[in-house]
């Protein structure tokens, strides 16, 4: 039984629980749940049994191995994708939302700038509507009266036509009854001059001496002067009364026709189905759905730590196993003991193996020597090369988070301020004058007033950017794993040979034989 097992048990579940809760930021429950279990195990585990006092202390130095040293910079990883990446995501979002707060008071200031100037133009549209609203009663009115004329002109003209076709009727029958006498004697006259010839053909040239009396049958004529009469009054109705009062009633149509046309096209969509600081968010979260499977794959390594505790117990017991069953692993180390065997060996004439050549000196080193053996060098520098390697990627995401935030907060530091651009004068335009186009150009002029009244917010608090401030915590956390993975680079070779030093403590006569 060990008191002091007890206490380096429940001491290291202590410690276990505060990296958890610290350093990782755990849940609380959690971070009881895994540290009461662990303390348990190890105290009453440490407390009553050597072979779990020695292979929890063989533990420790695995700590500073390689395999720890993994374990260490995917630990720091993990707090670095919990930490300033989920800022850098955090301080995004702010800024988009900021962004399309201000597009959004942007876009409200222009409609409300639209619909001030398109105020006047509705009632200047609405003012000719009225007047061609009146007009059109007034050309309703003057259509009613025009209709009547018709109505009393067309009577006319049918009364006209009517003498008209009587006339007309009167002239034919006055030209076929009167025409008659005419013409029957003029058809005496050539039948005379037909008999005559026939009666006496040898002297034939005295029947001309008929033709001679054949124009005393114009004075049937003299009759037809009756048959003018009628076409004279024709011609004289047609020219003085009807073409004059036609022309007129074309003058008075014309004078009443008039067109009123008003085209307005003022089309302006400002619907959307979702606003910009909806977009925003939309793609942000469409970011952050595709970023989600690779955060939690790397946010388990927040959760490794109890995994890793059970992976260096496991390490401790197969270093124990082969520390027990081959003589060769890990023994390079020429101890206090090898030398003092040494020296029994030449005080009785037996071969030595002190001193070492050059090359058994690179292979077979001190426990407590600085230097380091062959295989140790090929190692350290690849470890150093890799470490800083990773050093050098969380401080490329502290810089990156730290550097968003600084930016952020300067511009938010700049617009602190609420600027509201007015008309720095304002125009006054009279119209005098009464009126249907004085009103008009009054509607018109109070479009300057209108655009002259509004006030536009270039910068608003209600927009003010709000960068998240980095955990500053998870920075010093960062730092120290680093440092601490630095350290087993540069120091864990000779940390690491605690390992052989606790197995030799524990199991002598193996040490011995070794």
């Amino acid at each position: 039984r060990s008191a002091g097992g007890f206490m380096l048990g429940l001491a290291l579940a202590s410690l276990y629980g505060a990296l958890v809760l610290l350093a990782q930021g755990h849940n609380l429950w959690y971070c009881l749940v895994t540290t009461i279990s662990l303390g348990a195990g190890l105290g009453l585990g440490m407390a009553f049994s050597v072979k779990v006092r020695a292979i929890v202390l063989l533990s420790l130095p695995h700590v500073f191995t390689k395999e720890g040293k993994m374990l260490l910079l995917l630990l720091a990883l993990g707090m670095a994708v919990q930490g300033p990446c989920t800022n850098i995501l955090h301080n995004f979002s702010r800024a988009a939302e900021s962004l399309s707060c201000g597009a959004e008071l942007a876009l409200n200031q222009t409609a409300e700038r639209l619909q001030r100037a398109q105020e006047p133009l509705l009632n200047v549209l609405a003012k000719i509507k009225d007047i061609a609203q009146k007009a059109k009663v007034v050309g309703d009115r003057v259509r009613k009266f025009f209709h009547s004329i018709m109505d009393s002109v067309s009577h006319v003209a049918r009364a006209l036509r009517n003498v008209w076709l009587w006339l007309a009727s009167v002239g034919q029958v006055c030209n076929q009854e009167l025409g008659t006498p005419y013409r029957r004697c003029l058809r005496l006259f050539d039948e005379a001059k037909d008999n005559c010839e026939r009666a006496i053909p040898f002297l034939f040239f005295f029947c001309y001496i008929i033709i001679t009396f054949k124009p005393l049958c114009g004075l049937a004529n003299i009759a037809l002067v009756f048959c003018i009469i009628p076409q004279y009054i024709q011609s004289f109705l047609k020219r003085k009364i009807a073409a004059p009062l036609r022309d007129a009633l074309d003058r008075v149509r014309r004078e009443f026709e008039f067109n009123i046309s008003a085209v307005h096209r003022f089309d302006i969509s400002l619907n959307a189905s979702k606003s910009l600081g909806e977009v925003a968010l939309d793609i942000m979260e469409g970011v952050r759905r595709h970023l989600e499977p690779s955060r939690r794959v790397l946010g388990l390594f927040t959760h490794i730590s109890f995994f890793a505790i059970l992976y260096m117990y496991l390490q401790a017991l197969r270093y124990r196993h082969r520390y027990l069953r081959d003589d060769t692993f890990d023994n390079v180390y020429i101890t206090r003991r090898f030398v003092e065997l040494d020296l029994r060996r030449a005080e009785l004439g037996r071969p030595t193996v002190l001193p070492l050549t050059a090359w058994e000196s690179g292979r077979y080193i001190p426990p407590a020597g600085l230097w380091l053996s062959r295989q140790e060098q090929r190692r350290y520098g690849l470890q150093l090369v890799g470490v800083l390697r990773h050093v050098l990627l969380g401080l490329s995401v502290i810089l990156a988070d730290y550097s968003l935030f600084w930016l952020l907060e300067l511009v938010r530091h700049q617009l602190r301020g609420e600027i509201v651009a007015r008309a720095p004068a304002v125009l006054g335009v009279s119209v005098e004058g009464m009126g249907y186009t004085s009103e008009i150009f009054r509607d018109l002029v109070s479009a300057f007033d209108a655009l002259q009244r509004g006030n536009v917010s270039v910068l608003s608090q209600r927009c003010l950017l709000q960068p998240v401030e980095p955990d500053y915590g998870t920075y010093l956390s960062m730092g120290l794993l680093y440092g601490i993975c630095l350290f087993i680079a540069v120091f864990g070779s000779h940390v690491a040979r605690l390992r052989r030093v606790v197995c030799a403590a524990y199991y002598p006569c193996r040490e011995q034989v070794r």
